[in-house]
């Protein structure tokens, strides 16, 4: 379960219609299997709290994470870096953390 956290530059009191999504299981892979296709390097990366694609964050050239969801309407990417428990609603516009 995701909940709205506090994020300073947006107001307050928004929502996520979207923050029951489970842990999907990963897809095989350490890495933006797109930019290794391409030959290209990531800077972060996001997965998919729907499927479980790997994609690399909007900083990366590519920004796969965000083209997987435009492609696919999956509302949430979480960060898959080590250490980090956030994740981003596209949809609703707002950043979650765990409930």
């Amino acid at each position: 379960m995701w909940v709205p956290r506090t994020d300073g530059g947006r107001p307050e009191g928004r929502f996520c219609s979207h923050g029951d999504q489970p842990d999907p299981a990963p897809e095989a892979g350490t890495g933006c299997q797109e930019c290794a296709a391409a030959g290209r390097r990531w800077v972060h990366l996001r997965r998919c709290l729907t499927c479980g694609h790997l994609g690399c964050c909007d900083s990366s050239p590519g920004a796969h994470a965000t083209s997987h969801h435009e492609a696919t309407g999956h509302p949430v990417a979480g960060s898959a870096e080590p250490g980090e428990e956030w994740a981003w609603c596209y949809v609703d516009e707002v950043f979650l953390r765990p409930g």
